[in-house]
């Protein structure tokens, strides 16, 4: 299965690249465009640019017991080289830090390239005797979240012997033991060799107890659990001076506790002349202890408690999940590599398919933890060394569409904590988690786009799953939260009179408020009253679902009568009337202009690029037109003809600044010529954010926009380009951001996925290549790929499995045959859909075919 090519890094342009390697909610390490380990986030919070004393990999070559050459693992260092940060012999002033390993040997000739969940780099240079291939990853399977949750990197280097001569390489993995008495041990047992770093200071109980691991099954493994101790440069002199000759490292122990000791794991390989050679590492660690450092206690609370990663509720320590790593590793590796294949193997253009892959990488950073019972909970995104916006918050998870598919019992876990912990007595659904759970709520008022949003996503997450009990157990809570709209107690009085439109103040994902009705917010009301009309009638509720189609109907005449203008959609609100915020006394003094008389924050008559984002929730979870599909369309295109920016030359933007100069991007809002701007408008309205522009583009294209879309696709991506910014880091508010896992939506569009698991029904309806198109797909149950060739669609199981009553595309016209096994199913054709006469379930490996 052939594999859509994705872009390699050299040079400068491998300068910020770090790719994390970690499990879900383990925390990360970060591999560097160069080869280097760097972003040690592996200590229960971010880290960003930091490193682990001198850890590194470093190889040599030995002929006939002679030296050849020996070399750090990394590529030379990238400009500039004046120095960053301080420390002793180190800092600005002082040029790069000796952690970087720049100083002795590297690697010429390097270059980097990542097909999530894999990165690897070949380095090759004139001294060294054959090419070295470092490979890293971590397990990622969907559906599999045990194995792809492992705190643990995997390694893997590759000896390719160009030479004529039979040589023997070694490769050597150092780490530092982050302790603070540090002690070492190494051993071997059951043909795996290891060396286990724990930290004698702390008590098993405190939030810095925690230990590393480093372990290699390589039959000719040897190592040194201690670096000589001295002062000034001296252990690395002697590391140095021992690794680079012709003999093994020689062992070494202290019989007291130190502080930052080394230790280097070697394996070592005897190579044919043209021939290839691997060793395997692995990298583990358990830091078990989480306790909330990121808000102090309130006074009058009692201090807040701990809680353990879920990681370390299912290994003792380290060493137990590197063991297990390099037992299971083949399994592990191969389970992950045929998701990548099948991923990889999407017909998808070039930009679309490193934006889907390339933001799967934030489930591996410290964005995500695990709670001790396996429950799912996400920061927004990642400062530099704390998190960034705690709580899983509702209204920026509402554009992260890769969980849900991928692994769906974690996304469903986020339901349940919201719906147990979250709702108020009124149905009002506070948007952050606060842990640990059972805290206080977080103080503030609930957001439309999250408390409805949360509502869509519980529809989609039922779809996926299939699982009515399930729902049935949370709708009530759904319930509550869905007529909280129109409920008494609700202080933003958003609906109280049933009218399908919101009028009151407004919170949402822009950090302010909004007074008056407007189509985005709005939007999100009428595809949660769509969803919770269908979630009534499945639990037999038919007086409910009544009242939620009405109250939608009302409100989808009205948004088209008195939001459209002929070209978008546009607040309703009277700037100048001041007499709106003194309904709301404790929003007066943050929103009103005194000096130009006018409310603050607002969209007006400005073209917002979420307008109709409800669209592409209803869309991609299959609940409907929220919108006039002509005036959708119109807008969409009047968000295309002035928002998108082919060059950021020219515009003025006071906020934070994610595209600059020659580079392209979608702005929040803009006023045309002839509309009225406010004097301070909507809050980050010149900033273009990636995961607003991946949904719009996402929608542009399953709204007949295809060049468009593809276009703002091209030009988001082109942004990453490895020198400006890393191409698996995008950020917004930190690093990492929940909201670019938007990207996800893109094979989906494209793709035309739509699914049902409670009656059966998955189709397809490609929006490009359609007679030779192929892609990934992902459910509850299984997951696997789709492919279309002239006259037949080969729909196939890689993993699970998958029940089907119905295949639906606008693909077919007349279906002539479905076979599985060779053998002929009967079915009867309506429309674009094939219905089976009985339903089948598709196991791991099979293929249904339709001609």
């Amino acid at each position: 299965m052939s594999m859509t090519p994705l872009k390699s890094y050299s040079g400068p342009q491998a300068s910020q690249i770090s790719f994390p390697l970690g499990g879900i909610g383990s925390g990360s390490i970060g591999f560097g465009g160069d080869g280097r380990l760097i972003d040690w986030e592996i200590f229960n919070r971010p880290s960003k640019n930091s490193q682990n004393g001198l850890s590194h990999f470093a190889v040599r070559a030995v002929c006939k017991g002679k030296l050849l050459d020996a070399r750090a693992l990394s590529a030379e260092l990238a400009p500039p080289y004046q120095g960053t940060g301080s420390g002793l012999f180190s800092g600005f002033g002082f040029g790069p830090s000796s952690a970087t390993l720049a100083g002795f040997p590297n690697f010429r000739n390097a270059s980097f390239c990542g097909e999530f969940p894999f990165a690897t780099l070949d380095l090759s240079d004139p001294g060294f005797p054959g090419k070295v291939k470092l490979t890293a990853f971590n397990p990622f399977i969907p559906g599999d979240d045990q194995n792809s949750s492992l705190p643990v990197a995997f390694f893997e280097v590759e000896f390719e012997n160009t030479t004529p001569e039979t040589l023997e390489y070694s490769a050597a993995f150092t780490v530092a033991n982050p302790g603070e008495k540090s002690a070492n041990q190494m051993r071997a047992s059951k043909g795996l060799t290891l060396i286990h770093l724990k930290d004698e200071a702390h008590s098993p109980e405190s939030p810095k107890y925690g230990d590393l691991t480093l372990a290699t099954d390589a039959p000719n493994a040897h190592g040194q659990a201690y670096w000589y101790r001295g002062g000034w440069c001296d252990s690395l002199e002697v590391f140095w001076h021992e690794f680079a000759s012709a003999n093994p490292l020689p062992p070494r122990r202290y019989a007291d506790a130190g502080k930052s000791d080394h230790a280097t794991l070697s394996a070592g390989l005897r190579i044919r002349p043209q021939s290839r050679g691997t060793v395997r590492f692995a990298l583990a660690w358990n830091y078990p202890n989480c306790v909330n450092y990121w808000m102090a206690v309130p006074e009058g609370e009692p201090p807040f408690a701990g809680w353990k990663n879920y990681y370390a509720t299912q290994f003792a320590d380290s060493s137990k999940s590197a063991a297990y790593a390099l037992k299971h590793w083949s399994k592990l590796r191969k389970e992950s590599d045929v998701f990548r294949t099948a991923l990889h193997s999407s017909t998808l253009p070039t930009p679309v398919l490193e934006a889907v892959s390339a933001n799967l990488a934030i489930l591996k950073s410290p964005t995500v933890l695990r709670l001790e019972d396996g429950s799912f909970y996400g920061w927004e995104g990642c400062q530099t060394s704390v998190g960034s916006c705690e709580g899983t918050c509702t209204h920026v998870w509402n554009y992260a569409y890769a969980l849900p598919f991928l692994f769906p019992k974690l996304e469903r876990s986020i339901r349940e904590l919201n719906w147990k912990y979250n709702l108020r007595e009124d149905g009002g659904l506070i948007f952050r988690l606060k842990l640990p759970l059972g805290s206080t709520y977080w103080p503030f008022r609930p957001c439309c786009d999250g408390q409805f949003g949360d509502i869509i996503k519980f529809y989609r997450d039922w779809k996926i799953s299939g699982d009515t009990k399930w729902m049935k157990t949370l709708w009530p809570s759904v319930k509550k939260s869905l007529e909280f709209a129109w409920a008494p107690s609700n202080e933003d009085r958003w609906d109280p009179d049933r009218t399908g439109v919101l009028h009151g103040r407004q919170h949402h994902t822009l950090d302010v408020e909004l007074f008056g009705p407007n189509s985005w917010l709005t939007g999100f009301y009428h595809g949660a009253l769509k969803a919770g009309a269908e979630l009534a009638e499945a639990v037999d509720e038919p007086e409910s679902a009544k009242e939620y189609r009405a109250i939608l109907e009302r409100g989808q005449k009205w948004v088209a009568q008195n939001l459209f203008n002929g070209k978008w959609f546009i607040q309703q609100l009277d700037l100048a009337n001041e007499s709106i915020l003194k309904s709301f006394p404790d929003s007066v003094a943050g929103y009103w202009n005194s000096e130009y008389r006018e409310i603050k924050y607002q969209i007006g008559e400005g073209i917002a690029i979420d307008q109709v984002l409800a669209q592409w929730h209803a869309n991609l979870c299959g609940l409907g037109d929220i919108f006039e599909p002509i005036q959708c369309k119109k807008a969409l295109k009047s968000i295309y003809r002035h928002n998108f920016k082919r060059e950021m030359r020219g515009v003025a933007n006071p906020w934070r600044l994610y595209s600059l100069h020659d580079e392209a991007g979608v702005l929040i809002c803009t006023w045309p010529e002839g509309t009225a701007k406010p004097v301070i408008p909507l809050c980050y309205n010149s900033e273009t954010m990636y995961g607003f522009e991946y949904s719009a583009a996402a929608l542009m294209m399953q709204e007949g926009l295809l060049k468009e879309g593809l276009e703002i696709i091209t030009e988001t991506r082109r942004r990453f380009s490895g020198d400006r910014r890393n191409p698996w880091n995008e950020f917004e508010c930190g690093s990492n951001y929940a909201r670019s896992m938007a990207s996800y939506s893109l094979l989906l569009a494209l793709s035309g996925f739509e699914f049902d698991a409670t009656c059966g029904r998955i189709g397809f309806s490609p929006k490009l290549h359609a007679e030779a198109f192929r892609s990934f797909w992902s459910l509850d149950s299984g997951w696997g790929t789709v492919e279309f060739t002239k006259g037949r669609v080969r729909f196939t199981v890689l993993r699970g499995k998958l029940a089907i009553a119905e295949f639906c595309s606008d693909e077919f016209v007349s279906v002539k045959r479905v076979k599985l096994k060779g053998r002929g199913l009967r079915f009867v054709q309506d429309g674009r859909t094939v219905r089976l006469a009985q339903p089948i379930t598709l196991a791991a490996g099979q293929v249904l075919e339709i001609a």
